[in-house]
């Protein structure tokens, strides 16, 4: 409650889901306070849902409220470089996020996720093992449910997927283990470079009591920070991998955890997940064990290498989500299976080198299928590559010469926006004709 002493009037920056979130924690916990709202957008989405007697200002940042207020809630969206939140910063006026605000009102324990790549995925898997494990878990932050509404959920452990824009206005969290995953160049929009990128993202050691880091990448481990550092890696130390009898294991400290051909989810960067998720609940203190049932059966996010429909021992995968080269490379990576990868490639390429791809085709046995209006660009890529205009053409053609051990993979290193609204829309209507497909193969 200190925290809040001498807080009469707060500006909120930024409506939506977060913005409406802290407008009603505020009010919830501490009516007393006046809230303002602003949002440079002229029709915010969430304003129909703001109180009435919340005052509004859209189109702008009003310098005047910022310069007055006694606390600013901040969007992460929002950059603290943008002039009229620097403003204010200069001036003396403390700016924060939710997940601050979280920080202040939160007594349980907490399992915090940054990274690159892969955090969503390691966040829902952390939670579903730990729900699966016999606890209460609020599972949100960056993505799903904001941070400020799980907190009336009353749970045993909450697991918080973190950006580095949310960490940049945190520095109260105290977390039992916080974890960054990887760092791959990304918003160099809005950082000088990418340790400034890192330094963010290393904001989530701050009041950790354990931290998980990549052993294969320094810049993931805590400079400044109390924190007891376990790895994790792709070698057998600490939380790693290990061969046996032809079969590539996760491990913990040497001790078997689960091989990895009993996993649903496929890649060698969702075997990492996994192994992630079992470090985080080890850290936190629960039998991760009890959730191996839970861990086999997981299929990953919606649209993110995630299996949806399987039959006569063939897999088909949408990772619609990699609209990148690099989400498509990550995809590949590690990728093991007995037969032929169909890889369905295409849509609009964003002016991207797709070069890049043909060293990890080349060591597959795929057959690359392309098509929308890019697809042409990866027919040079490899040998087999085939142009179709559609995705109905393509899964029409191979489902007949589907045999064990193949893979259906949707990974299209493009965006949609040629032939569909979204990559989620894509990603539907591939899983919509592979369950329809699939049911054809013998």
């Amino acid at each position: 409650m200190e925290r809040w002493q001498d807080i009469n009037n707060v500006v909120v920056v930024g409506l939506g889901i977060t913005g409406l979130s802290v407008v009603n924690h505020i009010r919830k916990h501490h009516s007393n306070i006046a809230i303002k709202v602003m949002d440079s957008r002229d029709n915010p989405p969430g304003a129909e849902q703001l109180p009435t007697d919340v005052a509004l200002h859209t189109g702008s940042f009003e310098s005047e409220w910022l310069l007055s207020a006694d606390l600013v809630v901040c969007n992460p969206g929002i950059a603290l470089a943008t002039p009229e939140i620097d403003q204010a910063l200069q001036s003396g006026v403390r700016v924060v996020g939710d997940i601050e605000l979280f920080a202040w009102a939160n007594s349980k324990p907490v399992i915090a996720i940054t990274g690159s790549n892969g955090k969503s995925t390691v966040t829902d898997l952390t939670g579903e093992m730990a729900k699966a494990a016999g606890l209460r878990v609020g599972v949100g932050g960056n993505i799903g449910v904001p941070a400020l509404d799980l907190l009336e959920l009353d749970a045993d452990l909450y697991v918080l997927e973190l950006s580095s824009f949310q960490l940049e206005t945190t520095s109260s969290l105290n977390t039992t283990v916080s974890t960054f995953l990887n760092l791959s160049e990304d918003h160099m929009d809005r950082y000088e470079g990418m340790e400034d990128y890192a330094e963010a993202k290393r904001r989530i050691f701050m009041h950790a009591d354990n931290a998980l880091v990549n052993r294969d990448e320094p810049d993931t481990y805590p400079l400044e920070s109390n924190a007891t550092v376990t790895t994790f890696g792709f070698d057998s130390t600490q939380f790693g991998m290990q061969e046996v009898d032809g079969r590539t294991w996760l491990v913990d400290s040497g001790e078997l955890i689960i091989a990895t051909d009993e996993l649903s989810i496929v890649g060698k960067h969702n075997w990492s997940n996994a192994l992630v998720a079992c470090g985080l609940l080890k850290l936190a203190g629960v039998d991760y064990q009890q959730a191996l049932e839970c861990l086999k059966a997981y299929r990953g996010l919606s649209h993110r290498c995630q299996v949806v429909a399987e039959n006569s021992g063939v897999k088909w995968v949408n990772d619609s989500k990699a609209t990148n080269v690099a989400s498509t490379l990550a995809a590949l990576s590690g990728l093991s299976l007995d037969g032929t990868l169909y890889l369905l490639v295409g849509g609009v390429g964003k002016g991207a080198d797709f070069s890049e791809l043909a060293a990890p085709l080349a060591a597959l046995n795929v057959k690359l299928c392309c098509f929308g209006r890019d697809g042409h660009e990866f027919v040079p890529l490899h040998d087999s590559a085939v142009q179709y205009a559609s995705m109905d053409d393509i899964l029409a053609e191979i489902t007949p010469q589907l045999q064990q051990g193949d893979m259906v993979m949707l990974s299209p290193a493009c965006a949609s926006f040629d032939q569909f609204a979204n990559f989620m829309a894509r990603g539907d209507h591939f899983t919509q004709l592979a369950q329809q497909y699939s049911t054809q193969v013998s």
